[in-house]
Formats: structure tokens, C-alpha cells, sequence
């Protein structure tokens, strides 16, 4: 184990994918700025910065895909992709599919997302859903360093176009990695704590926020289990169940706005699938059908705060709470 920021536990995955194999390549925005010692140890020919053309970006990596290449590409910011949406969406996520599997399309698609920087809407919103309903692509939401470095492995060497989304917040934040070759599959969420009274499903930074909430609940005497999804697509379905059906009660929180969210599926999920397990409703903490605020302030108030989790789950545990 060595102890790193979420970015270096990053940088570490590229370069060892890139040493791993040789069909791995890294373009885009600013990346051979932000990572020299890439660039000096691969040489340019793998490693490009890129103009600000997300579409073309994108195209290329699609057709780079194609032609047996494994391409990382970094688009900055999550709105960003908005530019990039025919080539993500329409080509690298259908064209396995329409060619009958002829093609395959490996190729990450890094972006920073999320509050924390004070950086203003067109910079900050939180559109993980969209590409969860998009066909033939997978989204990724990590929420400490060791998972960046270990799904970014098993993204590089998927065969499916992956959306990888970094929270901003988390860039700077520390952990234990492991040094060995510690691949974390896609699909697999991961139980944070372990509780008994309430399931509490979340990802990226919300993590941690959900954490906090967990350690004041239970000097409370409400025992929440936190469910860190960390893939949203493909959603690990078993764990979830599993869980909801230990303790009978759902809390999602995520940062992202609640219509049509991550949430949403994970809601209708439960109440498909393990309706009779409920013994209250399912309840949703996210963010708010806005632009995000630029104002330090105004962000806080925009994210989910631990202390909205802990009066949830605590409504959750009253037994004057409906059932049906």
C-alpha cells in the first residue's frame, strides 16, 4: 500500500495500463501538460495535448478504438461532453452493436464533475444519468483513491466505451492504494459500513458525506449501512438487494438532481424487486433542478449535507411512518 492523492492514484493506473499494453494511448485536453511524466516516459506519440474540440476529440477516439487502439481521452469537464455527445453516444456506444460485433470500441472518457471548485454551471453539473440511459456505454463514479486507480485498470481494458467521472472534490483527497496490479471489476459496489436500520446508496464524494451522517446516527442509536455503488452502469443489482432487504429501509443520496437520476433507477429498482422487504417509504436527498452556483456558499447549499441524511434516516426509523 502507498498513501495517495485520488489524481496521482490516477496517474499511476495510466502509466501502468500504458507499460501493460502498448495499444494504450492518452489524448485531449491539456493532458500531457498536466502529466509530463507521461509524456517522458511514453514519449508524444502516445501522450497529446489536443485543441479544444471535444467532437473531435471524441471522433478520434472512437476511430482510434476501431483500429485496435486502446484510447484514454480527458474532456475536463462534464458539460463539456455536451460537444461530444454524437460521437460518445451515437457512434462508440452503437457501433458494436450495429456492426454485429465486428467492432470494438475500448476507449475511456475522462471528465471532472461535481461542487467543490466554484467553478459555475457550464462548467459544474452533474449528467452521469444521461449516459447511464445510453446504450453500449458504462459509467464509472469513484469515491477514494485505491477505486480511481483500480476501475480505471478495469475501464482501460474493457471492450465498451466507459465514462469516467472524477468528482471534483475528490482530486486532492488522500488514501491507500495498493501497489500490485489491484483491478476493480465494474458492476461491484462496495459496503462501506455495515448496518442493520437503513440502507443508505450512494457514490462519488456523497460517499463520504453519507459516512459522516452513518458515525452521528449511530451515536443515536440508528445503525446505517452505507452502499457505495461506485459503477452506475452496470448497476450491481445483488448488492443492492441484499441490503435493502436486510434492513428494510432506502435512503439514495447523490449530488446529481433527482429527476430522471441515478436515484430514480435505484428507487424503482428496490420497489420492483424488494417491495415487501420496505418497512418505510424510499426517500431521495440530491441536488436541486438548478445551475450550479459559482459561490462557495451557494455550493453548499446546492450539495447534499450530512446533517439533511441524519434527519431522513432519522424520519425513516419512525414508526409513524407509513409503510404503503
Amino acid at each position: 500500500m502507498s498513501n495517495m492523492t485520488v489524481n496521482d492514484a490516477i496517474g499511476q493506473a495510466l502509466a501502468e495500463e500504458m507499460r501493460r499494453d502498448a495499444s494504450v494511448v492518452m489524448f485531449g485536453e491539456g493532458v500531457a501538460t498536466k502529466r509530463p511524466e507521461l509524456v517522458q516516459e511514453f514519449g508524444n506519440a502516445r501522450v497529446r495535448n489536443t485543441p479544444l474540440a471535444e467532437g473531435i476529440i471524441a471522433g478520434t477516439a472512437a476511430g482510434a478504438a476501431a483500429t485496435g487502439l486502446r484510447p484514454v481521452i480527458d474532456l475536463l469537464f462534464a458539460p463539456f461532453l455536451c460537444f461530444a455527445m454524437d460521437e460518445i453516444v451515437n457512434s462508440a456506444g452503437k457501433l458494436r452493436y450495429i456492426s454485429g460485433g465486428q467492432f470494438a470500441f475500448p476507449m475511456v472518457v475522462i471528465a471532472m464533475t461535481g461542487s467543490g471548485w466554484g467553478i459555475g454551471a457550464q462548467h459544474n453539473h452533474n449528467i452521469e444519468a444521461w449516459f447511464v440511459h445510453s446504450p453500449g456505454l458504462k459509467v464509472v463514479m469513484p469515491s477514494n483513491a485505491a477505486d480511481f486507480k483500480g476501475l480505471l485498470k478495469a475501464a482501460i481494458r474493457d471492450d465498451n466505451p466507459v465514462l469516467f467521472f472524477v468528482d471534483m472534490a475528490l482530486g486532492y483527497q488522500s488514501g491507500d492504494v495498493p501497489q500490485q496490479d489491484a483491478v476493480v471489476p465494474l458492476g461491484k459496489a462496495a459496503i462501506r459500513r455495515t448496518g442493520r436500520d437503513v440502507t443508505v446508496v450512494t457514490y462519488a464524494k456523497m460517499v463520504d458525506t453519507c459516512l459522516q451522517a452513518a458515525d452521528t446516527l449511530s451515536a443515536q442509536g440508528i445503525d446505517a449501512e452505507v452502499l457505495d455503488l461506485r459503477s452506475l452502469k452496470p448497476l450491481d443489482t445483488p448488492a443492492i438487494l441484499q441490503s435493502i432487504r436486510k434492513t428494510g429501509r432506502l435512503l439514495i443520496v447523490h449530488e446529481a438532481s433527482a429527476m430522471c437520476g441515478v436515484g430514480a433507477e435505484v428507487a424503482a429498482l428496490v420497489a420492483e424487486q424488494a417491495f415487501n422487504a420496505l418497512r418505510a417509504p424510499i426517500v431521495r436527498i440530491t441536488g436541486p433542478d438548478a445551475p450550479a452556483p459559482s459561490s462557495h456558499v451557494l455550493e453548499q447549499a446546492f450539495a447534499p449535507q450530512a446533517r439533511a441524511i441524519v434527519a431522513a434516516a432519522t424520519r425513516l426509523m419512525d414508526e409513524s411512518i407509513p409503510c404503503t
